[in-house]
């Protein structure tokens, strides 16, 4: 197939994926770049791949659609300048009875959400539970901040009341991050063999109603300042519970 018109129904209908409601109506996303691709081939979510005319491309067993200068611009973020793209469709996942599960509570930043994936795949912690709430995962920002780890991991949006019920009901320990009077020091925290770990909106912080549902809550022990980036805080978890 080759596409050379901006105004072909077919590009229309795939820029509408840069919109949520519409990714989520169709169940695919749009991917720029060679590394999300192959990362993407890699996880088989490739359902249509893109490629610039007269460029050379990755010969992938998918379907390949040739798109002239103007269209391929027009499907994929203009600064960049990419030359390649794809079409992906977003796969089924669950996350059952985890031995070592992250959970985000509204944290809505794109890259925040990106970069606790990116790091929670680094250390092995695969299944996550985003609240309602949480940046979309199939924002273009979250996805580009994953380096396309998302593509191999278990990321489920999912009531976490309800998700601390259900793991819980599994023999999972719950541990909320949060700066309280009873909360232990991190390094302090013997984590059983299953656990969930919840890190808190940007502003906010976990919900109390959550803080009170969880066995312990946890926080960095730090020597001056009070706070981190919830990224970064998430980082250094993950590190310290994984060795």
């Amino acid at each position: 197939m080759e596409i050379t018109s901006v105004h072909n129904p077919k590009v229309k209908e795939w820029c509408r994926l840069h919109q949520k409601k519409h990714r989520e109506q169709a169940g695919m996303f749009l991917i720029e770049g060679m590394h999300l691709i192959e990362e993407a081939q890699r996880a088989g979510l490739i359902d249509l791949l893109f490629v610039l005319q007269d460029q050379p491309h990755p010969a992938f067993d998918v379907p390949i659609c040739t798109l002239s200068e103007p269209v391929m611009r027009k499907l994929t973020d203009s600064i960049s300048g990419s030359d390649i793209a794809a079409l992906c469709h977003m796969p089924l996942r669950t996350v059952s009875a985890p031995s070592r599960c992250i959970m985000l509570d509204h944290i809505q930043d794109p890259g925040n959400v990106g970069t606790i994936l990116r790091t929670a795949h680094a250390f092995g912690f695969d299944d996550i539970i985003l609240s309602p709430g949480c940046a979309d995962l199939y924002n273009e920002k979250v996805i580009r901040s994953t380096q396309g780890a998302l593509f191999h991991m278990n990321c489920v949006q999912e009531d976490l009341h309800a998700a601390i019920a259900r793991l819980r009901a599994q023999g999972a320990s719950i541990y909320a991050t949060a700066l309280h009077h009873d909360s232990l020091p991190l390094a302090q925290l013997k984590t059983p063999t299953r656990f969930a770990l919840i890190f808190g909106n940007e502003g906010q912080g976990v919900e109390e109603a959550l803080i009170a549902k969880s066995d312990a809550s946890v926080y960095i022990e730090m020597a001056q300042f009070e706070s981190l980036n919830v990224a970064v805080a998430a980082a250094i978890c993950m590190y310290a519970l994984s060795h």
